[in-house]
C-alpha cells in the first residue's frame, strides 16, 4: 500500500512540477504584456476548460506534462496567425530580448525555486541528510572496524540470511560490533579495504586475528569459510575467496537525518541545494559514458545504479522509498529531479527553452554587428531552416527516453 502511494505521489509531484514550469512561462509573459491564449495541464483530449480574460485554462486526459500558448514566439508564427494591429504589438518576438529571455527561462527558474522549497519543507518536517552520518559513512572505509553479520551467504548473491546459510565465522569467534581488526595472521591491517583483501587472500580455515575491543587488544582464532564473490577489480568475474562475515562499522546511534527550524532550515537547505547542484552538473558530464550501460541493462547485465532513469524509474524508486518510510529521501529525490530538469531545459538546443534563448541572443548579436558595420538589420532567424537540426535533437531525446523507460521496466534500479 505504501509503495503504491509513493509511486502515485511521486508521479503527481513530477506532473505538478511540469505544470508549474509552464505556469512560469505564462506568468512572466503576461507580466510583460505578451498575449497568452491557452494554458493546459496534460495532453490529449480536453476534460474541461474555462476562459478567464483572453486565456483558456484547462485539464487534458493524459497527465504527461502541460503547455502554454504565447502568441508569436517567432516571426513565422506571427505570420500564421490572424491578429489585430493591437495584438501584433504584443507578440513575443517583438518584445525586447531581455524580456523574452526571462519568459523562456522562467520554467527552469520555477524548477530551481521549487527544488529549494521542497528541501526546506523536508528540513522542517522530515529532515535533511545528517552531515555527521555522511562523515561516518566516509570513515567506514578508513578504519578496519567491523559490524558482525549473523551469517555468510556462500553464493555470490545479495540477500538476507536464511536457515541454510552458515553462521558467520566472526559471530562464532565472539567478535562484536565496533571491534577493530589490526592484524590478520600477524600482517598489519591498514584500512577496511585492506582488511577485505587480506581476509580474501587467506586460505579458508583457521586464521588468527588481532582484535582491539574498547582499547584492549587480544588474539582471536576464526574459522574462515570459502565463498563465491565478485572480483574486486572486475565485478563481472566471480572468484572463490575466504570470508569472515563482517561489514564496515557504522555507528547505529548516528541518525541518518536531522530536522531544523524554519530559519535554520533555510541555511541547511541552501547548503544541501548547492551540493545537489554540483552533483547534477557532474552527472550530466557523465551522461555519454552511461548510455552504453543502459544498453547492457536491456540485454540482461546488472543495472548500474548510476545510469540515468526515466519518470517511470524515478516513480518506482519513490514508491520503494515510501514503502521503507524514507520520506526525506523521497522529497530530496523529487527536489533533485527538479534541479536536473531545470538545468537540462536550459541547454542551447532546440526545441528546449535554452535553444530559443540562444536563437534570440544570436539574433540580437547579429543585428548589433550589422549596425556597427553600417549594414541593414539581417532580421530574424528563419526557424524553418533550423527544423532539420531540431528534428535530430527530438529523435535523439526520444530514443534516449525509450531506452531509459525500457531499462526501468525490464531491469530497474532497486534500492539495496
Amino acid at each position: 500500500m505504501a509503495y503504491a502511494l509513493g509511486v502515485i505521489l511521486f508521479a503527481l509531484g513530477i506532473f505538478v512540477s511540469v505544470c508549474l514550469h509552464e505556469a512560469g512561462h505564462m506568468w512572466t509573459a503576461k507580466r510583460f504584456g505578451m498575449k497568452v491564449t491557452r494554458y493546459f495541464a496534460g495532453f490529449g483530449p480536453t476534460l474541461f476548460s474555462f476562459r478567464r480574460g483572453e486565456t483558456e485554462y484547462g485539464l487534458k486526459a493524459i497527465p504527461l506534462g502541460g503547455f502554454v500558448k504565447i502568441v508569436g514566439m517567432t516571426q513565422q508564427e506571427e505570420e500564421e496567425e490572424e491578429l489585430t494591429e493591437e495584438d501584433k504589438k504584443r507578440v513575443m518576438w517583438r518584445k525586447p530580448v531581455w524580456q523574452r529571455t526571462i519568459v523562456l527561462s522562467a520554467g527552469s527558474a520555477v524548477h530551481f525555486i521549487l527544488a529549494f522549497v521542497i528541501m526546506w519543507i523536508s528540513a522542517m518536517f522530515v529532515g535533511l541528510p545528517n552531515p555527521a552520518y555522511g562523515q561516518a559513512i566516509d570513515d567506514v572505509a578508513k578504519y578496519p572496524r567491523i559490524s558482525v553479520m549473523p551469517c555468510v551467504v556462500t553464493a555470490n548473491e545479495q540477500r538476507t540470511c536464511n536457515d541454510n546459510d552458515p553462521v558467520s565465522p566472526a559471530k562464532k569467534a565472539g567478535l562484536h560490533d565496533g571491534d577493530t581488526i589490526t592484524k590478520v595472521n600477524g600482517a598489519a591491517v591498514g584500512d577496511y579495504l585492506d582488511l577485505v583483501k587480506k581476509i580474501r587472500a587467506t586460505p579458508a580455515g583457521p586464521a588468527t586475528l588481532t582484535v582491539t575491543t574498547a582499547g584492549a587488544e587480544r588474539d582471536v582464532t576464526v574459522d574462515l569459510v570459502a565463498v563465491q564473490r565478485a572480483a574486486l577489480k572486475d565485478k563481472k568475474t566471480t572468484e572463490t575467496v575466504s570470508a569472515l562475515g563482517v561489514s564496515g562499522y557504522l555507528d547505529p546511534t548516528i541518525p541518518t537525518s536531522v530536522t531544523y527550524g524554519p530559519v535554520d532550515g533555510i541555511g541547511a537547505s541552501g547548503t544541501f541545494y548547492m551540493s545537489t547542484l554540483g552533483n547534477t552538473f557532474t552527472a550530466l558530464k557523465k551522461f555519454p559514458q552511461k548510455v552504453p550501460k543502459l544498453f547492457d541493462a536491456l540485454t540482461g547485465a546488472e543495472r548500474d545504479p548510476e545510469t540515468p532513469i526515466s519518470v517511470v524509474g524515478a516513480s518506482r524508486i519513490g514508491g520503494e522509498l515510501a514503502g521503507r518510510g524514507l520520506w526525506y529521501v523521497f522529497l530530496l529525490l523529487l527536489a533533485s529531479l527538479n534541479i536536473f530538469v531545470g538545468i537540462f531545459n536550459l541547454l542551447p538546443l532546440l526545441p528546449l527553452d535554452g535553444g530559443h534563448i540562444a536563437v534570440a541572443w544570436f539574433e540580437r548579436a547579429r543585428s548589433w554587428f550589422a549596425a556597427r558595420r553600417g549594414r541593414p538589420d539581417p532580421g530574424r532567424v528563419d526557424y524553418a531552416k533550423l527544423m532539420p537540426v531540431t528534428y535530430v535533437v527530438i529523435i535523439v531525446f526520444g530514443a534516449f527516453t525509450l531506452l531509459t523507460v525500457g531499462a526501468d521496466i525490464f531491469n530497474p534500479i532497486t534500492l539495496k
